[in-house]
């Protein structure tokens, strides 16, 4: 078993690129399927959601090869041979993307249920909504969602919650439906925006993406491109924080600071300096930091992807802080392992309460999922001590040579097998 092993202690300094957004190739790489041409997706992270992605187009019969490690070609015109293989799509709860591309361009999905981190109840009932709205007949047998249809009409379809996968999968299903399509209060998240480019520029007709209306104008054909996704606004947010907890002076480069705005007020208010330039944001702080209250919300809001990490630096705060979690129920099971560390916070319901302390000592603990995984490497980095942390493979899927780009900044981190 693959461990990190972490010595707190090190002010981090110096300067880090961002990779591509994970949250925007995991839509983009099934978006692919509708294409009638070659797709070249460039600025990839090279994490373990893109391989696994990769590796479904290829069980599929639709050829992908990496160019390089950060550049994925596609040959879209390849009409698949077999649906989306269940192990694989099991690994990555975005899987569910490929149903509203293979049910536009195909007329019909078959797609197990998804997996990936496990936050409770994650219904897909807003993308089922959706596809039906637009003309298909949806089921669910066995885990594996069929979905199907002799044509596509386009249709208003209104969203009951704010939902960036169901957004995403109505507006893949919509790009080659007949007329027009309106998805109303619908997510705005960067990532939303990034895929409806893509879209467009295979031919697709996508407005109002980034807004909470958006109008698709079917088409019947689309072509090939050359696409690069945006930077990673989570991975650039857990940068911040790294370099807020450990007192360090950090340059994060390759960011869109439009992006990261709920991220920096909130830091400005504990107290952490944050400085931005061009396509860069400078980020330095001392303790002490002071409590604040911070609730999740879709994009502009604060983001969910970002709770865990911004409330390991509040446990380091003085005084006493409230995090309201509003998008996922259950999204606090990594705090169990961050008392470990001497941590004292405790949560009820979707609402956590922090009393921050400095008396912090190195521990063993688990990844429980993404997030919360590199929240443990972040704890570790300001506690005394040495911290084990094992089931890294949820960090993995995230974030890019995590170690190498932590050492760079002067971290005491290494990977081991244990």
């Amino acid at each position: 078993m693959e461990k990190f092993i972490v010595k707190g202690g090190n002010r981090l300094e110096g300067e880090v690129s961002i990779s591509g957004a994970k949250n925007a190739v995991v839509g983009l790489i099934p978006a692919t399927v509708l294409a009638g041409d070659t797709c070249i997706i460039e600025n990839l992270p090279h994490i373990a959601d893109v391989l696994h992605l990769s590796e479904i187009l290829n069980n599929m019969g639709i050829k992908s090869e990496f160019i390089d490690k950060h550049t994925l070609k596609v040959e879209s015109g390849m009409k698949p041979h077999s649906d989306p293989q269940y192990d694989l799509v099991n690994k990555i709860r975005a899987s569910y993307y490929f149903i509203g591309a293979l049910l536009a361009k195909y007329k019909r999905a078959e797609v197990a249920l998804p997996g990936g981190c496990n936050f409770g109840g994650r219904p897909i009932d807003q993308h089922i909504k959706g596809f039906e709205a637009l003309g298909a007949k949806v089921v669910i047998e066995h885990g594996v969602v069929k979905a199907s249809a002799d044509k596509l009409i386009g249709a208003n379809i209104y969203m009951d919650v704010v939902s960036v996968g169901a957004t995403i999968n109505v507006m893949l299903a919509a790009t080659m439906a007949e007329g027009t399509t309106v998805i109303e209060n619908a997510a705005r998240e960067p990532h939303v925006v990034d895929v409806a480019n893509f879209l467009n520029s295979i031919g697709a007709n996508i407005k109002g993406a980034g807004t909470d209306e958006i109008k698709i104008e079917g088409v019947s054909e689309l072509g090939g491109s050359t696409y690069a996704a945006i930077p990673d606004q989570i991975e650039a947010g857990t940068y911040m924080v790294a370099a807020a907890m450990t007192e360090g002076d950090v340059t994060i480069k390759n960011v869109i600071p439009k992006h990261l705005e709920s991220i920096t007020s909130k830091l400005r208010e504990m107290g952490v300096s944050v400085e931005e330039a061009g396509d860069s944001v400078r980020v330095y702080g001392e303790r002490p930091y002071k409590a604040i209250n911070v609730k999740t919300l879709p994009y502009p809001g604060f983001p969910t992807d970002m709770q865990p990490q911004m409330l390991t630096l509040l446990s380091t705060a003085e005084g006493n802080s409230i995090v309201r979690e509003s998008v996922f129920d259950n999204r606090f099971q990594y705090l169990t392992e961050l008392i470990r560390f001497g941590a004292n916070v405790s949560a009820e319901g979707k609402v956590a309460v922090v009393n921050g302390t400095t008396d912090l000592t190195g521990a063993e603990v688990k990844c429980t999922d993404l997030r919360g995984g590199v929240s443990m490497i972040l704890m570790g980095l300001n506690s005394k001590g040495e911290t084990k942390v094992s089931d890294i493979r949820h960090v993995d899927r995230g974030y890019e040579n995590i170690v190498s780009k932590l050492r760079g900044l002067g971290a005491d981190i290494t990977r081991i097998e244990e």
